[in-house]
């Protein structure tokens, strides 16, 4: 059973229901052994000329027929009370899993992969769930319906028993160490099923890259090869569980031989009745059941404690982005941000990613961050969303230190258009009005209309109730792009920031964007992180970055008439620019 910490409070929880259901269920191992009792009186009834008209056998039958009625309803009473909690229980681990997941981190979740988080919440998920049902069911009808029958076994024989048991108990030693070997063999078998979970989802995901590098037969083979593992190690698994199951079997197939001779010997002898036979053999396959469910225990034991110790890893993983225990909630931000020398490094790098930043955004203001590829725009992004932690004093919300502040109240404040552009599998209004239960339908169509998505979504069959595929894929880039904007858009935060959010679409677009962006975010903080020069020229501020340093910060004007870095990525975009001209042209 297991007793891990994030388990055990689930006997308590459900301890009506286990008690109910363990209860009847050991009224039914008692009384279901009352018919081979039965029938025993009823064939020395009829050798020993007591029983001689029809007429006689109907009152035990009834008692027969009566004890099999209960038995139904109470096999059908604790199946619901046993198998219906452990429904339950994991229904109620499959929530708390979740709502852990969504505590955790972007360095969680860099450092992991989604199939592989997907099988805690399948496979290894079932596992314990059948602890909690089937194994608790085979644990007491095993220890109780073998302990009433082993009694009611030496009432009757007690010598041959005693000859019976020996091998049932050298079988049950056995079977107990290959059961800790097929723990180990489940634990491998669990993680082959994770990497093959992982390698389909990644498949699945990338097939459009997979097929526009024609690397369909390259990725079958790269299946193939995680799905052989998967069946090597499930064979491995499954052969010990074969080699559990015959010796059960030749073992029990000696031992009702011995019983037979044996008790034809005492037969013949006088000293046991053949009701007497009859009713030790029927107690002896009474018995067969508890032996399996022991062995069958064993086996949903050692799989549920190997899937176990997986979840409570899992549900063990803390967060390294945690607010304090006294942060500041219920604070109206205005989004003045100021980075004071701040300097960070991922908690897997060795090297800074970003040295001595110090800029001031003034509440209001439109401000880009420029930069080349990996300068650290990025980074600043994660920074400001309080993904990663700061030093104290290094970045400052409305003179509040972001890490003093509850991150939901600083994340309220703030609306996100990510790089990747993410969307859900859901309509278009509701990707809109991701951040609301319920969003009125003209502020949806404002928004919209701000990231000037609404007059595609108007072209659709079904307009705002348009269906989207997985991540977006039914949509364009620039679509997808819009739809991300208007998201934030609808939000109304104090501070938006858009990453690199305007590349997918054409200048002209882009132009409008920042032009109805510049009309109705008055007073209201944005940033731009940009590539092109056209995103930010028309903003109050830029911040220039070079390999995780500031190296300018002004107006395009400014920056322009004295930055060296500046005046070059100008005079490389206007060359591309003329170059793409002359090429449209030709």
């Amino acid at each position: 059973m297991l007793f891990l910490k994030h388990f055990r409070q689930y006997y308590f929880k459900y301890a009506w229901a286990f008690i109910l259901g363990v209860l009847l269920l050991i009224a039914i191992d008692w009384y279901q052994l009352e018919i081979p009792s039965i029938l025993s009186a009823v064939i020395d009834g009829v050798d020993d000329g007591v029983i001689t008209q029809m007429s006689e056998i109907i009152t035990p039958l009834t008692q027969i027929l009566i004890i099999i009625i209960a038995l139904t309803l109470g096999r059908f009473l604790w199946r619901y009370l046993l198998f219906g909690t452990s429904r339950k229980i994991e229904t109620d681990i499959r929530g708390k899993m979740f709502a852990h997941a969504v505590t955790l981190d972007q360095n969680f979740y860099n450092q992991q992969k989604i199939g592989g988080l997907m099988s805690y919440f399948t496979n290894d998920l079932t596992a314990v769930r059948e602890i909690f049902g089937h194994g608790l069911l085979m644990l007491v009808d095993g220890l109780v319906l073998g302990g009433f029958v082993l009694v009611r076994m030496f009432r009757l024989n007690w010598l041959m028993t005693l000859y019976a048991f020996i091998p049932i108990a050298l079988m049950g030693v056995l079977v107990f160490f290959l059961e800790l070997r097929m723990e180990r063999k489940f634990k491998v078998r669990q993680e082959s099923f994770e990497k093959m979970s992982d390698f389909a989802q990644e498949s699945f995901s990338g097939i459009t890259v997979i097929k526009a590098y024609v690397r369909e037969a390259a990725e079958a083979l790269g299946f193939k090869k995680r799905s052989s593992d998967l069946y090597k190690n499930s064979m491995a698994h499954l052969k010990y569980a074969v080699i559990v199951n015959v010796i059960i079997d030749v073992m029990i197939n000696l031992v009702i031989l011995a019983i037979i001779a044996y008790g034809a010997i005492l037969i013949a002898y006088g000293d046991l009745s053949s009701g007497e036979l009859t009713e030790y053999t029927a107690y002896f396959f009474n018995l067969l059941w508890p032996v399996f469910a022991l062995s069958w225990f064993l086996n949903i034991n050692g799989q549920a404690q190997a899937s176990a110790k997986r979840i409570y890893a899992f549900l063990e993983s803390k967060p390294l982005v945690a607010e304090k225990d006294d942060a500041i909630k219920n604070v109206t931000l205005n989004g003045r941000i100021e980075a004071k020398n701040l300097t960070f490094t991922y908690p897997d790098g060795r090297d800074p990613v970003l040295h001595d930043v110090n800029f001031l955004i003034e509440s209001g203001q439109m401000v880009g961050i420029l930069g080349k590829t990996g300068s650290g725009k990025s980074t600043l992004v994660e920074l400001l969303l309080h993904i990663y932690n700061t030093d104290p004093g290094m970045l400052l919300v409305d003179d509040y230190d972001i890490a003093q502040l509850s991150i939901n109240t600083l994340r309220n404040h703030i609306g996100y258009v990510p790089q990747d552009n993410f969307l859900f599998s859901d309509t278009i209004e509701r990707n809109i009005g991701f951040a609301f239960e319920k969003i009125e339908h003209n502020a949806l169509v404002k928004a919209a209309k701000l990231a000037d998505i609404d007059e595609n979504v108007q072209e659709f069959k079904l307009q705002y109730q348009t269906m989207l595929g997985e991540r977006g894929v039914t949509v364009s880039g620039g679509q997808k792009q819009r739809i991300s904007i208007a998201r934030a858009l609808a939000k109304d935060p104090s501070i938006l920031i858009l990453d690199d959010s305007v590349s997918a679409v054409d200048t002209k677009t882009e132009e409008e964007i920042i032009t109805n962006l510049q009309n109705v975010r008055k007073n209201k903080t944005t940033i731009f992180i940009a590539h092109r020069i056209s995103t930010v020229k028309r903003l109050d501020k830029i911040i220039l970055l070079e390999q995780g340093h500031v190296v300018g910060f002004g107006s395009h004007h400014e920056l322009l008439e004295s930055n060296h870095l500046y005046q070059e990525m100008v005079r490389l975009q206007e060359l591309e620019n003329l170059i793409a001209e002359v090429e449209v042209h030709a």
